[in-house]
């Protein structure tokens, strides 16, 4: 019988102990990652990363700094200019008017037909100073150049006027087509909130002799054009009245909220009106600036602001004048120097 330690295992139990000895030594000392060892490059990838991530938040909150800087500036301007508007307002009604001169109308006027007046307002005056310069360029007899600079100054200036009407029609287009933006004398020829181009156009013609036989065949073709177009507005404008009529009166009175609703989809059709009546008086004096010269370009100007003027005064002496119960021989004579005083030398516009 052989001795116990010469006995031999079979092959494949020898195997297995020497892989459990394997086993139990490396639960004894267990290793670390094969990944985490100090200076890998996969550390050194984690690390760009997050560098990168932090750069990123530094841009992030640098621009947020600066759009919380701008949004701050954008709102101290905003309160500047509103200060400016309530100075503005308070300055007009101190003086006894609301800035287009209808008195006693501040309470039902909206934010955006007030913020119109004011700008209106600015406008008159800035047209107090375009009349100067163009009167100054005329009596100091400019060059034909110069001239041009102060003509095409002033046709920008009623550019303006036109821009701002765009905004005061999206937001209040009553308060345009009514006229409760100017004077009572000027109310008087108003047409879809401003004056007609052809009639514009039949009170220069004879003020601005002479005139070559090409420039009186070019006036009197834009004023048969302008008279087409206003013809066309005025009929839509009657008929858009006329379809409103119907709308509104018709129908049973339970589908009374339908006929409302039908009756402002079609009442927002005047701001197209206003818009195009407006784009035509725009087209009547750009055309009037290129078929005359430069010199009768800068007296046709003048005259139609001299006109306008005169209109404004005669509303302020027509608001002051006395009223019939305290009316005397005195206040007659008053009142008639006073439009004597307003009467010009030369009456430019006797044939209005």
């Amino acid at each position: 019988m052989a001795d116990f330690d010469d006995f031999c295992y079979p092959y494949h139990v020898h195997d297995y102990m020497l892989q459990e000895q394997e086993s139990h030594r490396h639960q004894q000392s267990p290793t670390l990652p094969r990944n985490f060892r100090r200076g890998s490059t996969s550390e050194k990838q984690l690390d760009a990363k997050t560098l990168r991530r932090l750069a990123q938040n530094r841009e992030a909150a640098r621009k947020s700094r600066l759009r919380k800087k701008a949004y701050v500036q954008q709102l101290e301007s905003s309160r500047i200019k509103l200060t400016q508007l309530e100075q503005d307002l308070q300055r007009a009604r101190s003086q006894g008017f609301f800035l287009g001169g209808c008195a006693g109308t501040v309470g039902n006027i909206s934010s955006g037909a007030a913020i119109f007046d004011i700008e209106y307002s600015r406008w008159l005056e800035d047209d107090q100073r375009h009349m100067s310069e163009l009167r100054t360029g005329l009596n100091a007899h400019l060059s034909d150049s110069d001239l041009r600079i102060i003509v095409d100054s002033y046709i920008s200036h009623y550019d303006e006027i036109f821009r701002l009407k765009v905004a005061a029609a999206k937001a209040d287009v009553f308060h345009l087509i009514t006229g409760m933006w100017t004077t009572p004398a000027e109310r008087c020829f108003l047409w879809m909130g401003g004056f007609r181009p052809s009639d514009l156009i039949k009170m220069l013609i004879s003020q601005l002799d002479p005139l070559t036989e090409q420039q009186v065949m070019g006036i009197y073709s834009l004023q048969h054009s302008s008279q087409q177009a206003e013809e066309a507005l005025t009929q839509g404008l009657e008929q858009l009245q006329q379809s409103l009529i119907d709308t509104i009166a018709g129908g049973p009175v339970i589908d009374g909220m339908q006929q409302m609703a039908v009756a402002l989809g079609k009442l927002a059709n005047l701001e197209g009106f206003v818009r195009q009546a407006d784009n035509l008086r725009q087209q009547t004096l750009h055309q009037l600036s290129r078929i005359l010269t430069v010199r009768q370009a800068a007296r046709c100007f003048l005259m139609i602001g001299e006109y306008y003027g005169r209109l404004r005064a005669l509303s302020s002496l027509w608001a002051s004048r006395p009223r019939e119960s305290m009316m005397s021989e005195d206040h007659s004579c008053q009142t008639t120097t006073e439009l004597q005083m307003v009467q010009p030398s030369q009456n430019h516009f006797s044939n209005f």
